[in-house]
């Protein structure tokens, strides 16, 4: 667990090995959100970050409920 404060205009100061821990940069944009009383910090990845993961794979519905099928009849020997 770490301490922190809370400066005099309302100012989260989180310590540097968190920053470091969820690859906070300065200028970084973040998104707050409370959750059963608690506060979450996420970092917002930028477009060039976004574009680096993998993208998702596209098949038809027909691929799909082909793939279905060779699963479960993979899974019955």
């Amino acid at each position: 667990m770490i301490v922190s404060r809370v400066g005099s205009k309302g100012e989260l100061f989180l310590p540097k090995d968190v920053r470091e821990k969820l690859g906070l940069k300065p200028h970084m944009k973040v998104v707050y959100k409370v959750e059963e009383g608690r506060l979450l910090v996420e970092p917002v990845p930028s477009l060039e970050e976004v574009f680096k993961e993998p993208q998702p794979v596209e098949l038809t519905l027909e691929e799909f409920h082909e793939f279905r099928k060779k699963l479960s009849r993979e899974s019955e020997t």
